[in-house]
């Protein structure tokens, strides 16, 4: 119920929309009652007395229901269905919003293409039920009533017998609604699973081709495959059993009405007319059974993907503390003190980490795989969040703060530059709000990368496609300084910026983040030691722990792991 009524919520901002949809139900549902009762009358009254003049207005007053219905009808099919969309689309954006503001834990440990099928496929039936659930159980609600009040004013016995069906039906529709549920929730997971399958196979196309492995990615697809169909068989075949037991029900019930109607006709029960009208409230009282089948068909398919819906909306955001504040002014001194970190179950990466960078210093943090140098990055802008001790950014611990401005003034270069499928402009200018043209080549000439965007044919408006795959890797990182570049935060994150690149875009690359480093608090993280000679302070980090920290020259005379990295890496 606690669904039913979220779900009911969004139809706050339409209620109007929603009465008349209603209203013109209610006057569909009207017309469809006073068409048998005219029909006995007929028959009984006017076909005997040769009343030919009434015939023809009963004819004009049918003509004129039938062209009020029509026009009611089509506001429901047209309204009706508008309102369902801005629903769903309340819905999406909500949810779209939502997932921005979830943790980083949340997309560890969930695939983009599951997000992706929620987000779009599950909201469709949701906007099918928001629109014919209520209509349908509306008019069905309508329809039974009011020919159980018109057929009981004909003969009340023969309305009681034929009313006295409706518990078997019922009984039976909502023991196949709990069969189909089942079926369909594990349907919905298994589509899911088929979108992240698509999602990642796509994605990693390049890699499929590169190693010949178009067989593998269709056994893994066939596979998954295999098993929605099996999942969806179960689905089919239950809704297949509930509609066609509904119908046969449907067949036995009119038999009952033609067999009861013609005794009670023979024994001057009912007149030939009533006769006529019941058979035609027989087919009429079938429309409301339908319509509450179909009902509660769409309220299974909307509910369970209003549920996968809710689901994502209970899963908490990230936070700031009531009574965090902006951060502003910022030096740039960054403190760790005494940090312990651990992702999710796994073993703890920082244990009573503690260092210090001084404000428009430069620390690199340099040693082997696994010692926590890119967890370090993560948590300055509060990526994730540490288990013990502090990190301070100018002496105000970052949990103090709001998110939205300690993320403002950090600006990350990382190895896997994401670009967005869109121009180069837009890609330079993400997250900078309006910015000048004059402001955004600036930052493209920091960044040497305008002379290259001018020989393009459409300049800054070029795609760049999906992931940046027009542009090198150089130009790519290029890109993503001079983003940095026109965002100009005090404190700047080099996570493996060039180790994707070749020595001589390497050495252009550097220059370029050497001017973006200048006057900034700058923490580099990198396995080519070349690149961290000019660096204030140096920490060889390991999986234990701090081993090491000192300048390059103080650091080559310790004689240790630092002195035989470096040397291993120039032993040429």
């Amino acid at each position: 119920m606690k669904a039913v009524r979220r779900f009911c919520a969004y139809y706050r901002p339409y209620l109007k929309t929603f009465a008349l949809d209603m209203l013109c139900a209610l006057g569909v549902a009207l017309c469809s009652l006073i068409y048998p009762k005219l029909t006995g009358e007929i028959i009984d009254n006017f076909i005997p007395d040769k009343n030919v003049k009434l015939i023809l207005i009963m004819a004009v007053v049918l003509v004129v229901l039938y062209v009020l219905k029509k026009m009611m009808n089509y506001f429901i099919q047209d309204y009706g269905h508008r309102m369902a969309t801005e629903m769903q689309a309340d819905m999406r954006r909500d949810l779209f919003d939502h997932i921005e503001q979830l943790p980083f834990t949340y997309f560890d440990n969930n695939k983009t293409g599951a997000l992706i099928s929620r987000i779009v496929g599950d909201l469709l039936d949701v906007c099918e039920l928001a629109h014919h659930g209520p209509e349908d159980l509306f008019l069905a609600i309508v329809l039974l009533i009011g020919s159980f009040v018109l057929m009981a004013q004909v003969n009340i016995w023969l309305t009681l017998i034929i009313f006295a069906f409706i518990p078997f039906m019922v009984v039976f529709a909502m023991h196949m609604r709990k069969k189909m549920s089942v079926e369909f929730k594990a349907m919905r997971a298994e589509n899911a699973i088929i979108n992240a399958t698509i999602e990642n196979s796509l994605t990693g196309v390049r890699v499929t081709k590169a190693y010949v492995a178009r067989d593998y990615e269709n056994e893994k697809f066939d596979g998954v495959t295999k098993k929605f169909v099996a999942v969806r068989a179960r689905a089919l075949k239950a809704m297949a059993q509930f509609h066609s037991t509904s119908t046969f029900m449907f067949d036995i019930l009119k038999l009952i009405v033609l067999i009861s109607g013609g005794l009670f006709c023979i024994y001057d029960k009912i007149t030939p007319g009533d006769f006529a009208a019941f058979l035609i409230y027989a087919n009429v009282f079938v429309d409301p059974i339908n319509r509450l089948v179909n009902f509660i068909e769409q309220f299974q398919n909307g509910m369970s993907g209003f549920e996968r819906f809710c689901s994502i909306m209970d899963t908490p955001v990230e936070t700031d503390k009531p009574e965090a504040k902006p951060l502003e002014h910022v030096k740039g001194e960054i403190a760790f003190n005494h940090v312990s970190f651990r992702y999710s179950d796994s073993k703890e990466i920082l244990h009573e980490l503690s260092f210090k960078v001084a404000p428009g210093r430069t620390l690199a943090l340099v040693g082997p795989s696994g010692g926590g140098k890119t967890t370090i990055c993560n948590i300055i802008p509060r990526f994730y969040d540490i288990e013990g001790g502090s990190v301070t950014i100018d002496g105000t611990d970052i949990r103090d703060v709001t998110l939205s401005s300690l993320r403002s003034k950090v600006g990350i270069v990382s190895q896997d530059v994401f670009l967005f499928d869109s121009t180069i402009r837009d890609n330079i200018c993400y997250g900078s709000g309006k910015v000048s043209d004059e402001e955004m080549i600036a930052a493209a000439k920091r960044a040497n990368i305008h002379d290259y965007i001018m020989t393009l044919p459409d300049g800054y408006d070029t795609q760049v496609g999906e992931r940046g795959v027009k542009l090198s890797g150089g130009q790519k990182q290029r890109v993503a300084i001079a983003r940095v570049f026109l965002k100009n935060p005090p404190i700047l994150i080099l996570d493996e910026a060039t180790s994707a690149l070749d020595n001589a875009t390497e050495q252009q690359i550097t220059r370029s983040l050497d001017e973006l480093s200048e006057g900034r608090t700058t923490i580099v993280v990198a396995h080519r030691l070349s690149t961290v000679k000019k660096a204030d302070e140096i920490i060889v980090m390991t999986d234990e722990g701090i081993k090491e920290r000192g300048d390059h020259a103080a650091l080559m005379q310790v004689g240790g792991i630092y002195k035989e990295l470096y040397e291993y890496q120039f032993r040429a």
